[in-house]
C-alpha cells in the first residue's frame, strides 16, 4: 500500500481543490473550496458552463449591477459545489464572503441563503458545511446555525482558545491550519526548516485533539494547510484532513509507513484542565497568543483580496 492508501486506514480524506479532475483522480470522502480555488478552476475554459450559468442566474434575479454580482458569486460557488458532490461521497464545504466575518446576522443571512441553493438544486443540506472564519462572531453564528441542521465548517483556526469556542457552541467541523501556523513560526525565528516531529502546526492540532477527545466534544477536526507530506504523516489518526493535489500526489507515490498518530484512548489518558470560555475570555486568550492573532487577521484580508478578484474576474463578464 503506498502512503496514501495507509492514511486512509486512520483519516478521512479530503481534497482541497475546486479541480473536479484531481478529485476524481485521488478519491476523497469529502471537498473543500474556497474563492481562492474557485478563481484558479474558473480560468479553465472547461468551467465556462458553471460561470455562464452563475452570470444568467444573477441578471435573472436583479437589474441592478451590484446584486447582480452578488448573486452571481453565490450561484456560482454553489455550482462548483455541485458538481464536486457529483464525485465526492460525502460532503462539500463552500465559503461565506470572508467580509462578514464580524457581522453574525449578516453571516447567518448569507449562509442559509447558500443552503436554500443547494436545496432548490436537490441536495440536502446534510452534504453541506458551510465555511466561516472562526471569529467570536463567526462562532455565534455557526452556534445557530447548527440548531437548524446547517452544519458547519470552521476555518482559519490557529489555537485551542478558538476550537474550544467552536466545540461549546457545537460546530460540526473545525479547520485548524497547520502550514500557516509553521509559516508564522519560521519567520518569527528566523529559521527555514522545522522538523515534522516539533511542527508547531502540528503540536496545535494534536492538542487540540487530545483535548476534543478527552472531555468527548463531538466537533470533528480536520487539519488544513499542509506545507509538506511530513504534517500530514505526523497528524495521521486526526479525523480529518484536507490536502491538496500536490500533496496527494506525494503521498500516492510514497511508500512510507504511516501509523496513527492520534488516537482517542491515549487522549483520554492524558491530565487536561477543562477551561470555561465566555466572550472577554477567548478574546483575551486569543490577543495573547501574538500568532494566532496576526494570522486569523491577515487569513481573513486575504481570503477577502482572493474574493474581490473572483468578483473582478465576473464582473468582467457581466
Amino acid at each position: 500500500m503506498n502512503s496514501l492508501e495507509q492514511l486512509k486506514k486512520y483519516t478521512k480524506v479530503v481534497a482541497d481543490t475546486g479541480d473536479f479532475e484531481s478529485i476524481k483522480q485521488f478519491k476523497p470522502l469529502d471537498s473543500t473550496t474556497n474563492p481562492s480555488l474557485i478563481y484558479a478552476a474558473s480560468q479553465d475554459p472547461k468551467y465556462d458552463y458553471l460561470i455562464g450559468d452563475a452570470i444568467s442566474y444573477g441578471q435573472a434575479r436583479s437589474k441592478d449591477k451590484k446584486a447582480q454580482l452578488s448573486y452571481c458569486m453565490d450561484r456560482l460557488a454553489v455550482n462548483f459545489g455541485l458538481e464536486i458532490l457529483k464525485v465526492v461521497p460525502g460532503r462539500v464545504s463552500t465559503e461565506v464572503d470572508a467580509r462578514l466575518s464580524f457581522d453574525t446576522k449578516a453571516t447567518l443571512e448569507k449562509a442559509r441563503f447558500l443552503i436554500r441553493l443547494y436545496e432548490s438544486s436537490g441536495i440536502p443540506r446534510q452534504r453541506i458545511l458551510i465555511k466561516i472564519a472562526s471569529t467570536w462572531e463567526g462562532i455565534k453564528a455557526a452556534e445557530v446555525l447548527e440548531t437548524e441542521g446547517i452544519h458547519t465548517n470552521l476555518t482559519l483556526l490557529f489555537n485551542k482558545a478558538q476550537a474550544i469556542a467552536c466545540a461549546e457552541a457545537g460546530v460540526q467541523l473545525i479547520s485548524p491550519f497547520v502550514g500557516r501556523i509553521l509559516d508564522w513560526h519560521k519567520k518569527d525565528r528566523g529559521i527555514s526548516h522545522i522538523e515534522a516531529s516539533a511542527d508547531p502546526g502540528v503540536l496545535s492540532v494534536a492538542e487540540i485533539f487530545n483535548y476534543y477527545k478527552k472531555f468527548d466534544y463531538k466537533t470533528e477536526i480536520m487539519g488544513a494547510s499542509f506545507r509538506n507530506i511530513g504534517e500530514i504523516i505526523e497528524l495521521a489518526g486526526c479525523d480529518l484532513l484536507t490536502i491538496s493535489p500536490q500533496l496527494l500526489a506525494e503521498l500516492e507515490l510514497a511508500n512510507i509507513e504511516i501509523e496513527a498518530k492520534l488516537n482517542v484512548e491515549q487522549a483520554k489518558s492524558q491530565e487536561i484542565e477543562k477551561i470555561n470560555l465566555d466572550e472577554k475570555t477567548f478574546r483575551w486568550l486569543l490577543n495573547e497568543d501574538a500568532m494566532a492573532t496576526e494570522k486569523l487577521a491577515e487569513g481573513i484580508r486575504k481570503f477577502s483580496a482572493d474574493l474581490v478578484k473572483l468578483e473582478n474576474f465576473i464582473a468582467s463578464k457581466l
